[in-house]
């Protein structure tokens, strides 16, 4: 770079001119090209980047920036419909208050010489987080659901020592994305379709696929069309005769009012608890969860880290830290299970701080409100030219398959009409699922108000109809 093209940060001390010529004297280097010797010159960039002028003003740049977020469209100011795997639930102020503490904000999962009080955080996080799934053991969080229910499929390959998956229903495709690329020098998938009519999954077509060469089978419930599957214990009791494991997804705002996985033969359960206290974000909203009966064949496979209780030297008081942190990848890079991060340890303190407010009657509630919401979203719908709620036989739970085609219009032409009057409308299908025509996810939360639901309805009827 040129003298007249070198930039001072006022930030970043490497960037003054003499700074950087003495620390290359000291390291024995000419130019800072010398560090990039080893990289091939065929791949080296010689052009200049297309980016604009740096702004060096604080102020300029936050003023910059702000208008670009302004152009946003955000729930504040539409009402939203959207969900397929991100939900606009309520958040309580004390969520927001207690991880934006200094101590917390930093998200890390807390280290033996730094602050304790995050292992307690996370312990009651998954002391009720167990409660809620009738879990023993539960994991401070992954990532997302995508990486959680990829680990869990890898946790069922190490257990059984097999390396066939089925993965049965409706599924979330990006969540398939993940899992295949998680998975796919491990284990080996194949999809059972769901049933066209119910929209659950098709048993016959499952039991036609299961042997004794089956690691595990995962579904979830509800499935990503929000249909809630009642054949949960006759697949467990299939799976389990012949030797495999049971993985199954789940909603964690749904469990106050639905059976729990563990109930109906779960062996490993998954899922994210954005639901549970979290603000959506353009992808930093997510983090997954693992819970597991409390048993060595599934405790030793968990690559996540496990914070447990124990008495100390002094009568009286209680210590919280690793469970068997020889597993984890922080322990033996080289010989762990898989590799872990710990960027979602502030999440799983948040959803603590949510389920400590709620408590089992806030979470029976919630349900209960989602449930009655998404039978009113349902019956209002039906009752518009032009629209079909699908599998109207299958009860739902927060999101619902709505049909289109006898309106004439594409998914993406309402929801552009439907923007226009202030409303975010439900996800396109149409690629992911053609076999459902012109179709749509529609969504609720306990945030949706009746008159949101009648004001989605008169103007889809508007749309459709005028």
């Amino acid at each position: 770079m040129s003298d007249s093209k070198k930039f001072v940060h006022p930030y970043i001390p490497n960037s003054v001119p003499e700074i950087q010529a003495e620390m290359l004297k000291e390291l024995g280097a000419k130019s800072i090209d010398d560090f990039y010797e080893a990289i091939p010159d065929s791949l080296r960039f010689k052009e200049e980047m297309n980016l604009p002028e740096a702004k060096v003003s604080e102020q300029e740049l936050r003023s910059h920036v702000e208008k670009i977020v302004n152009r946003n469209k955000s729930c504040d100011e539409n009402i939203n419909f959207l969900g397929a795997g991100c939900y606009n639930h309520y958040v309580p102020a004390i969520c927001d208050e207690i991880n934006g503490r200094a101590e917390l904000l930093t998200g890390y999962a807390g280290e033996p010489f730094e602050d304790h009080g995050r292992f307690q955080i996370l312990f009651e996080y998954a002391s009720m987080m167990g409660e809620l799934l009738e879990m023993d053991v539960v994991n401070v969080p992954t990532y997302d659901w995508g990486q959680a229910a990829s680990t869990s499929l890898r946790m069922s390959g190490r257990i059984t020592g097999r390396k066939k998956v089925l993965l049965l229903g409706a599924i979330n495709p990006d969540r398939l994305l993940i899992i295949n690329n998680y998975c796919k020098n491990y284990l080996e998938f194949e999809t059972i379709p769901y049933d066209l009519t119910s929209g659950n999954i098709s048993l016959e077509l499952f039991k036609a696929k299961m042997t004794d060469e089956i690691a595990a089978v995962y579904f979830e419930n509800p499935s990503f069309f929000g249909n809630i599957e009642d054949q949960g214990q006759q697949i467990a009791d299939i799976v389990h005769q012949a030797g495999g494991l049971m993985v199954v997804g789940t909603d964690p705002s749904s469990l106050g009012l639905l059976t729990p996985p563990a109930e109906y033969g779960a062996d490993i359960v998954c899922g994210d608890i954005q639901p549970l206290g979290i603000h959506m974000q353009y992808g930093g909203g997510q983090a997954g969860f693992i819970a597991t009966r409390d048993e060595e064949k599934f405790v030793m496979q968990y690559p996540s880290r496990l914070f447990g209780i124990e008495s100390t030297m002094v009568e009286g008081e209680w210590g919280f830290g690793d469970v068997t942190f020889g597993r984890t990848s922080f322990a033996d890079r080289d010989n762990c299970n898989e590799f872990i991060g710990t960027a979602t340890a502030l999440w799983g303190m948040t959803a603590g701080v949510y389920l400590a407010l709620m408590g089992p009657q806030g979470m029976k509630e919630l349900g209960e409100l989602i449930l009655s919401k998404s039978q009113y979203l349902s019956r209002k719908l039906s009752e518009i030219k032009g629209v079909k709620v699908q599998f109207p036989e299958s009860c739902v739970f927060k999101e619902l398959v709505v049909n289109f085609d006898e309106s004439g219009k594409t998914v993406s032409e309402i929801n552009k009409k439907l923007l226009d009057a202030g409303i975010f409308g439900g996800f396109d299908l149409s690629n992911d699922f053609s076999n459902l025509g012109n179709s749509a996810i529609y969504c609720v939360t306990e945030v949706i108000t009746v008159e949101d639901i009648d004001t989605l309805a008169t103007t889809l009827d508007k749309i459709l109809n005028a």
